[in-house]
């Protein structure tokens, strides 16, 4: 049997979505600060007319961080572990080396059309799921050549046994399948009535159901984007780094069927004080609070694998990230459940609280995952050197001081706004008017546009880091075995 030794694994797609990654990463966060000192500053929504304003800006960042610079990590992280966990290379199938680039072209298209369409105001709507059909079918067509890749590489592996990171993508691959198929149904409008856009198109659920639908699919896109792939990125990329044998696989085990079993009955925490039937309600909220059970399983296996190697936090930054991303999926997944707690909930809907939730997981958990990936991956797929390790730490430091700005003053605005608009006086009338809120928050937006511009300096400083690696590192004779070799 071929050892890994002698395999020559191919990166070229690994690598073209690692670019695609600095890329939308970069106009993800930028639109993102641009929007965050929107609130703050509104007529800053007046520099470029109906392009620049907040309706139009939101959505593009959302999807160009979520579906942009996520999915493209989650791509290029691939195609790096699966090559290497499976013991095959890329250009031993000249089939699946095809589908990959049909993958990562078909893939870039549509994100580019995406933020074209999506400054242009073409839009269904509906959270997280705002693209039109012609795109729909482009996503759909690409993520089944993902799928071929992955079974692909699966049928042709040398390494019989599945190491638990392919098992998350397996399951990133098939979760997003059935919920983007199921909650993108819609009806093209010109082709049943002959008049208006061709990109137009309604659902095809209506009332209460589309809302059930839509949250179904939006939390699950939490689980299966920002989630389960992620944990696949962290199982691999920490023992490699730290050099230590994961602390439990029985726990990765547990933590994977804890989490397929409960995730997807967990979005129904959104819709707490709706229209949607009671037991559903309850039922969201019960799933989210057992949530707690297998995301801590998966972060304390993290953190207990670095048992008694915590000296390696003063010496490698690439751990420091690691670590910190553990951390952060601590905070994000007991945070979640918490306002999904019923009386919670009436006070934590509708405020700055859950964007202050939302973003300590995606800042300080999925982004952290992906700049840490890319950097172990770099000197690797390169052959060079990492380029500069201050400049790791003082990223490190911007971007955690960023994210705690963020979070903190979006949890005092978020409480201070359910307080007041909960607030009655004695003859039982609302104490403050909408504005009030409006006015006693702007220094809290204030600071989460600094906590963001703080964030997106880090993005910028990684993404020179990753250039200059790639261009002038040090060049290395052989591959690293765990630590990554950095400059000063």
């Amino acid at each position: 049997m071929q050892n890994s030794a002698q395999i020559e694994y191919d990166y070229s797609i690994a690598k073209a979505f690692t670019f695609a990654t600095i890329l939308f990463g970069i106009i993800g966060m930028t639109v993102g600060v641009i929007i965050a000192f929107q609130l703050a500053f509104p007529a800053l929504s007046n520099l470029a007319g109906e392009y620049g304003t907040f309706s139009r800006l939101r959505p593009l960042h959302t999807n160009a961080v979520a579906f942009g610079f996520t999915l493209s990590g989650i791509f290029a992280t691939w195609y790096y572990i699966g090559q290497r966990v499976l013991k095959v290379s890329l250009k031993e199938s000249p089939f699946l080396m095809g589908v990959a680039k049909l993958h990562f072209a078909l893939y870039f298209i549509t994100i580019l059309l995406a933020v074209v369409t999506l400054l242009m105001g073409i839009t269904t709507s509906k959270e997280y799921a705002e693209l039109e059909w012609p795109l729909d079918i482009l996503v759909v067509v690409w993520w089944v050549l993902w799928g071929v890749s992955i079974f692909g590489l699966i049928g042709i592996r040398r390494e019989r046994t599945l190491y638990v990171s392919v098992w998350y993508y397996i399951a990133t691959f098939l979760g997003v399948a059935m919920l983007y198929l199921f909650n993108n149904m819609e009806v093209p409008t010109y082709f049943v009535s002959g008049v208006g856009s061709m990109m137009h198109s309604v659902s095809m659920y209506a009332g209460t159901n589309d809302a059930l639908v839509q949250w179904w699919y939006g939390h699950n896109a939490v689980a299966f984007v920002f989630t389960v792939p992620i944990v696949a990125m962290i199982y691999y990329f920490l023992p490699k780094e730290s050099g230590q044998n994961v602390f439990s696989y029985k726990l990765s085990m547990l933590a994977f069927w804890g989490l397929m079993f409960v995730y997807l009955w967990a979005g129904g925490h959104h819709l707490i004080y709706s229209t949607v039937p009671d037991w559903m309600q309850t039922m969201g909220s019960v799933m989210s609070i057992i949530l707690i059970l297998p995301s801590w399983g998966s972060a304390i296996n993290m953190l207990l694998t670095m048992k008694g190697e915590w000296g390696q936090l003063q010496t490698n930054p690439l751990i420091k990230f690691l670590v910190m991303a553990s951390t952060f999926y601590m905070l994000s997944t007991i945070e979640g459940p918490i306002q999904a707690i019923k009386s919670v909930n009436a006070i934590a809907h509708f405020t700055d609280w859950i964007p202050g939730h939302v973003h300590d997981g995606v800042l300080g958990w999925v982004a952290f995952m992906i700049f840490v990936s890319l950097l172990h991956m770099a000197p690797r797929m390169y052959g060079r050197e990492i380029y500069s390790k201050s400049l790791l730490e003082t990223q490190f430091w911007i971007q955690t001081t960023g994210i705690v700005l963020y979070f903190t003053s979006m949890w005092i605005a978020g409480i201070t706004q359910g307080m007041m608009w909960r607030a009655y006086d004695d003859y039982g009338s609302l104490v403050y008017s909408f504005i009030d809120t409006v006015e006693v928050l702007h220094p809290y937006y204030t600071i989460r546009g600094v906590g963001g511009l703080l964030f997106l300096t880090g993005a910028f400083i990684w993404a020179y880091n990753m250039y200059k690696t790639a261009t002038a590192g040090r060049v290395l004779t052989k591959e690293p075995v765990n630590a990554s070799p950095m400059g000063a």
